[in-house]
């Protein structure tokens, strides 16, 4: 395991997510305990030190699972534990300390090494402010509670580079992988940290697992050059950059773990060879191509006149053919429908095509998008 050296303090370069534990009877709070104790003591046997959980993850079953874990096997002292503060249910000051005195005893510690505000977007993060989260940060961190504080992101660039700029942060989380170069805060927010001197903690860099099922004309690009599964070849684009202090993966069993500890020990910074640049730039390209539209979820187009969600629209609409999830993508419109607003109640007022950066005919997409998805 190679690892990233923050301030004396070694940081393995691959991280355990705790959203995606294997579960029983398909409830995503009953984590299958047995199975994931041990795949969680095999990743920390052969190096990992990073463990990353938050107050939702598991139907609020996760922080609790890390923390019996730990207890038990006597660990907490071995690892990195991180969990993050859901900002959504901060209504007034006081609950900023009262859910981290939650998230303590659900986890069985009386510090965390790391402490992140959890999915900021703009809007939360100016609501966070105002309630004064900056003196709450400094407060945790003055009384040893917390050792490094910092933010995980979904948003556009420019709301990135305003929140990093906005206070001492120790490091950040952000979405990022070689299909995502330019999406939320993307390469350019990762090179804006670098710059600041703030290191950067990677989620979704296998986006979710689709990068470890790609199309035969990805598979057939990897077999030409590599013996790497798409998945290594996935996680070997962040593990390259280095102002990476993790890589978050979601392993739910022994040979995940295993798979990724081998490219997090065989990966240097700055390692990516021409045909590994190759074959991002081609795979981005083979993506791009089966885009039915070409929005970026910037969300200028929103708020909507009739409220669509026209950006989850054309999420699902371009997931059904991007990663062969049209059976997928067709039951989550369902549920979209039964509390959004359809496609079909456009007015046609032309308001989102006239301020769209990507000019988009988002009239007629709808219109596909629905008669496909319904």
């Amino acid at each position: 395991m190679k690892y990233f050296d923050l301030n004396g303090s070694k940081v393995s370069g691959l991280g355990f997510g705790c959203m995606r534990f294997k579960t029983l009877d398909g409830d995503n709070g009953k984590i299958d305990k047995a199975i994931s104790s041990k795949a969680m003591l095999e990743a920390i046997d052969k190096g990992l030190t990073y463990i990353d959980t938050a107050y939702p993850y598991h139907d609020g079953m996760s922080e609790k699972f890390v923390g019996e874990f730990l207890e038990e096997n006597r660990l907490r002292d071995k690892i990195k534990l991180t969990t993050k503060l859901p900002c959504w249910l901060v209504k007034e000051k006081d609950d900023f300390y009262r859910l981290f005195k939650e998230q303590l005893a659900n986890l069985g510690t009386d510090y965390l090494d790391f402490y992140l505000l959890h999915s900021l977007d703009i809007n939360r993060f100016k609501q966070m402010v105002e309630l004064g989260v900056f003196e709450f940060l400094d407060e945790l961190k003055e009384k040893g509670l917390v050792k490094y504080v910092g933010f995980s992101f979904h948003d556009d660039y420019p709301a990135f580079e305003e929140i990093i700029k906005s206070y001492d942060w120790d490091f950040c989380q952000i979405q990022l992988n070689y299909l995502d170069i330019n999406y939320q805060a993307g390469m350019k927010g990762y090179e804006l940290a670098k710059d600041l001197g703030i290191p950067v903690v990677i989620m979704e860099p296998i986006k979710g697992g689709r990068l470890a099922n790609p199309p035969a004309e990805i598979m057939d690009l990897l077999e030409n050059f590599t013996d790497l599964s798409p998945a290594q070849e996935a996680l070997k684009f962040p593990l390259s950059l280095d102002n990476v202090m993790t890589v978050l993966s979601g392993m739910n069993d022994i040979n995940q773990v295993r798979e990724n500890i081998d490219m997090a020990s065989m990966v240097d910074y700055n390692s990516l060879s021409q045909e590994d640049i190759d074959f991002y730039e081609r795979a981005r390209a083979i993506y791009k191509s089966k885009e039915q539209i070409g929005c970026t979820a910037c969300e200028y187009c929103l708020p909507c006149t009739v409220d669509i969600n026209i950006p989850k629209v054309f999420s699902l609409w371009n997931n059904a053919y991007l990663y062969d999830e049209s059976k997928k993508s067709k039951s989550q419109y369902e549920n979209y429908l039964k509390d959004g607003v359809s496609p079909v109640e456009c007015i046609e007022c032309g308001k989102c095509e006239g301020i769209c950066p990507q000019n988009l005919e988002i009239i007629e997409g709808l219109k596909q998008a629905h008669e496909f998805l319904i």
